[in-house]
């Protein structure tokens, strides 16, 4: 079970994961240890509230298939337990930046204070320009 916060979590038959062979790195164990994880998460399908489960799926992730299955593929450690644990995390982190909501861009302007400052920077360099021309 991946505890979300305190009254949302996952129940671990909901979250799929597959040991394959990683790439990289692993010394003589590279083709014989299959320390790599595949985690895949069935949005649709999961026990999530709705609102999370339409954010999740309107992420535009390339981790994200047409189904709605969320994969990761987790294989920056050499074992099995840690590359678990970092799948996990991701998971973690994917689903609780989903549940954040933006909050709404009010346009502001410049105040009069500072429209009246600009104003006199650019006629203060305008009379330095000024001084430069030739005396006639």
């Amino acid at each position: 079970m991946i505890q979300i916060d305190n009254n949302l979590s996952i129940p671990a038959d909901e979250i799929e994961i597959h040991f394959i062979r990683a790439s990289g790195s692993g010394g003589q164990n590279v083709n014989k240890v299959a320390s790599a994880v595949h985690l895949r998460f069935d949005i649709p399908n999961s026990s999530l509230p709705d609102i999370y489960k339409e954010r999740l799926l309107a992420l535009d992730d390339q981790r994200l298939t047409q189904d709605g299955v969320l994969v990761i593929k987790a294989q920056q450690y050499r074992t099995q337990e840690q590359n678990k644990e970092d799948a996990l995390r991701r998971l973690h982190q994917i689903i609780t930046e989903a549940m954040v909501i933006a909050r709404k861009r009010r346009p502001t302007r410049p105040g009069k204070n500072a429209r009246k400052k600009r104003t006199d920077l650019k006629k203060q360099r305008g009379t330095i320009k000024a001084l430069r021309k030739k005396v006639t």
